[in-house]
């Protein structure tokens, strides 16, 4: 396989290495090959030497649109993979930080979530759209909860509103909301990783993950059986049926 044809793009300069989601059919979607080929390029990452940091970024509107429904309709969704994919984001022995110029739905806001740092420009929106499919954000809650403001959590979990950059900042979703180009944004945060000693990042880093991976120790086979269970639930298949042919599930007024 070609690095064009990978939905995965990796590319190293300057101590960062840039992992590009570039899956434009679905809108960067949580497909198997795409957590594969994330997966795999994380952890080539965490064995370069001469890696600082992992700067994660997309292509098109949509840094990722969560779990890829095509392929949860016609079988399990691998909830274990989903969990698997976090906990490396997680334990990574380098910084990895999240470049959001575009939208994020459901499970990709578990993905944001895991990230260190994430600087989300002006287009960026956000949304916990399971609710709306007779799901809930199971899994991800673990690298999400520790973060978030209690309150607005249950508010964007139960209502999946829409929300701005600036919201995301308020409610500790992301680091920073830029007020202008995110690239001029992140240059003082890159540039204070390409400073840091790979031991002193690894160190810090696991400081201030470890109340994260705590809840992935207590709670992560719970919620994948209990992700499984809603995806295989007959409310589920409607809510996903419906959104794919783009109509109202049955139980919306």
């Amino acid at each position: 396989m070609t690095e064009a044809d990978r939905l995965v793009r990796c590319a190293y300069a300057d101590g960062i290495t840039t992992l590009t989601l570039d899956s434009p059919h679905n809108r960067n979607a949580l497909s198997r090959r795409l957590v594969k080929e994330l997966g795999e390029g994380l952890t080539a990452a965490g064995e370069d030497r001469a890696t600082r940091a992992v700067l994660l970024t997309h292509t098109g509107n949509t840094f990722c649109a969560g779990a890829d429904l095509s392929e949860a309709t016609a079988a399990e969704s691998g909830p274990g993979e989903l969990v698997r994919l976090l906990r490396r984001v997680l334990e990574l022995p380098k910084p990895v930080v999240a470049r959001v110029s575009g939208h994020v739905r459901a499970g990709g806001l578990g993905l944001l979530g895991a990230c260190d740092i994430a600087v989300a420009g002006a287009a960026a929106s956000f949304a916990f759209t399971e609710v709306r499919l007779g799901l809930a954000p199971a899994l991800i809650s673990m690298p999400l909860l520790p973060r978030l403001d209690a309150r607005a959590a249950a508010r964007y979990y139960l209502t999946g509103e829409r929300f701005d950059a600036a919201e995301a900042a308020r409610i500790g979703l992301v680091t920073l909301a830029a007020e202008g180009s995110v690239e001029a944004a992140l240059e003082p945060v890159l540039d204070g990783l390409r400073r840091g000693s790979p031991q002193g990042l690894a160190a810090s880093k696991r400081l201030v993950t470890a109340e994260v991976l705590r809840a992935f120790d207590r709670d992560a086979q719970a919620l994948a059986d209990e992700s499984a269970r809603l995806f295989a639930s007959p409310e589920a298949r409607e809510g996903m049926t419906a959104f794919l042919e783009r109509r109202d599930p049955a139980w919306a007024s």
